[in-house]
């Protein structure tokens, strides 16, 4: 039986989106399930299966007819043991996840970081191959990266190249509680900027005061909403955020000489224009003109597709 389909995978700390891609590099279905993390990563690999055999049944294909499986996880990733480091978002620890997945299927599994995924599927799919040394970023409960040099992915020496969102920065006025400088998704992600929000509420005036005041969770939605009506609060710490993720992307850009610069995320999608405006802005003025002078700078076009799509790639890189 010809095996002409790949099953993506991207594990999120919310959810789990599961797709099988046919040889023509189509999305033939996709199941998305919610993330259950407290009762531990057997169950979670066990959740990821059920969602699988879903695809199977509203398909009508069967593990026979799949090449591989691509699996996508927000954290530190083995891709020649199958073991996960650590994922934080997922409350997993060195954990083999290759190993317990063999036990629903008898597919070749292929296990990336998520965001590396996403870029893959990016460079793949929306660029034809055609980033040869770009940085792939994405916004939103942290902030994850991915680098592709001379038009291959960058996993490092220990399988932890990217992980940007940890990175120290320091620019004039930000720095934590205890007066330390503080990391890059503490200041730039969107929990960062809702978290900056709720705070500065109290004694500010914002279209979000109800949804504050409800408890409930402040959307990327609600955050474009906030910008059409120009929000000052809001509109602030938006343009803070724009401008630490500007400055960072225009630092990197003169150390590392990229061409191509991709952001993407849930806060991104919904303030596309407001967002690349201010990042771009910020990476002008931050970047050596030499080296910025050559960077195309865009928001995705995939959202929630890049980590499938990057599941396909990934299959192209390793089953050749």
């Amino acid at each position: 039986m010809a095996k002409d389909y790949v099953i993506s995978v991207d594990v999120g700390g919310t959810n789990i989106l599961s797709a099988i891609i046919n040889n023509k590099k189509e999305i033939v279905d996709r199941v998305k399930v919610a993330t259950t993390i407290k009762e531990g990563p057997d169950f979670l690999v066990k959740s990821v299966a059920e969602s699988i055999n879903e695809l199977f049944t509203k398909t009508g294909i069967n593990q026979n007819e799949i090449r591989a499986l691509s699996l996508g996880v927000p954290g530190t990733v083995n891709p020649e043991s199958g073991i996960i480091s650590v994922a934080p978002n997922l409350n997993i620890e060195n954990y083999n996840i290759k190993k317990e997945m063999q036990k629903y299927f008898d597919i070749p599994l292929l296990l990336e970081n998520d965001v590396n995924l996403a870029g893959l599927g990016i460079k793949f799919f929306e660029y034809d191959n055609k980033i040869n040394n770009g940085l792939v970023v994405f916004i939103g409960t942290g902030i994850g990266g991915a680098l592709i040099f001379n038009g291959k992915l960058y996993r490092g020496s220990s399988f932890f190249a990217g992980e940007i969102g940890h990175m120290k920065v320091k620019p004039s006025g930000y720095f934590d509680g205890d007066g330390k400088s503080s990391t890059f998704e503490n200041l730039a992600s969107r929990t960062a900027i809702v978290n900056s929000i709720i705070k500065k509420s109290e004694k500010k005036d914002t279209v979000l005061k109800k949804i504050i005041a409800n408890g409930e969770k402040i959307k990327s939605k609600s955050l474009r909403k906030a910008i059409e009506q120009k929000d000052k609060l809001v509109v602030k710490e938006m343009n803070k955020a724009c401008k630490v993720i500007g400055t960072v992307l225009g630092s990197l850009t003169t150390l590392l000489n990229l061409d191509t610069i991709v952001i993407g995320g849930g806060v991104v999608e919904a303030s596309e224009e407001f967002m690349v405006a201010g990042i771009t802005k910020a990476f002008k003025n931050a970047a050596i003109k030499d080296a910025s002078k050559i960077v195309k700078l865009n928001a995705t076009k995939l959202g929630d597709d890049a980590p499938l799509y990057g599941g396909y790639a990934l299959a192209e890189e390793f089953l050749k």
